[in-house]
């Protein structure tokens, strides 16, 4: 059963609203990553916590998986993450750092955001996967070419597989199962946006405090607005 008293409890965090710009502007802005992108350590204490929780939730999801088929999938996606984790672990003691340590500033945090995001169901679940490893996922993709060159040559290639194709392709099956779905995964894909794009904002490397920082950072997440867009597109919803 759909709990909507305890969703009705849960803060609505509505995606930023981000001003129209033309083409040339954002390119000429498209980013000083240097400047948006936090030291390594802290990138990498972020970037590493939510790839664990990721791969959790997918993980989770493998058990209650409708089909052999799904289960297969989900397996696949759930160790892209894992991969993840262990190759952005594997840069913090590169360089002599404690991953527990680092992680530790963000569990509160992502922990959060984790409950928050929770569906109802198998279908909203696998859609909270979907959306907010694919936002996630282009961000901090995005963030780490401003780190150090030599770093950003070793942790911007960790993000090359994706989740996206084996998630789309099962919510593409359960739409195609039952159609109704398609409605309550299109609300549901919307609510989730607000919640990622904070989670995005939080690991600049300082929050915007003027019109001047904003202009900064609102290609990027113009970037992933339209990135979401083409991703909810994909599956015939609206987004």
């Amino acid at each position: 059963m759909v709990n909507w008293f305890w969703r009705s409890r849960t803060k609505r965090v509505d995606a930023p609203r981000l001003r129209p710009r033309s083409e040339d502007a954002a390119s000429a802005t498209r980013m000083d990553l240097a400047e948006l992108a936090p030291p390594r350590d802290r990138f990498l204490g972020q970037a590493a916590y939510i790839q664990l929780s990721l791969f959790e939730d997918l993980s989770r999801l493998v058990a209650v998986a409708p089909t052999v088929e799904a289960k297969d999938a989900l397996t696949r996606a759930s160790a892209i993450s894992l991969d993840r984790y262990q190759g952005l672990t594997a840069e913090i003691r590169r360089t002599g750092g404690e991953p527990g340590e680092l992680m530790a500033p963000y569990t509160a945090g992502v922990d959060y955001f984790q409950r928050v995001t929770q569906g109802a169901d198998f279908y909203e679940s696998v859609m909270t996967c979907h959306i907010t490893a694919g936002i996630l996922d282009d961000f901090f993709s995005r963030l780490a070419l401003g780190l150090p060159a030599a770093d950003a040559a070793r942790i911007s290639p960790l993000y090359a597989p994706s989740h996206e194709p084996l998630l789309a392709d099962q919510l593409r099956a359960g739409i195609a199962e039952n159609p109704v779905l398609a409605a309550r995964l299109a609300l549901w894909g919307r609510r989730l946006v607000g919640d990622a794009m904070l989670v995005a904002r939080s690991a600049l490397a300082t929050p915007p405090a003027s019109e001047k920082d904003e202009a900064k950072i609102e290609p990027v997440f113009t970037e992933l607005i339209a990135a979401h867009t083409r991703r909810m597109d994909a599956l015939g919803l609206t987004a």
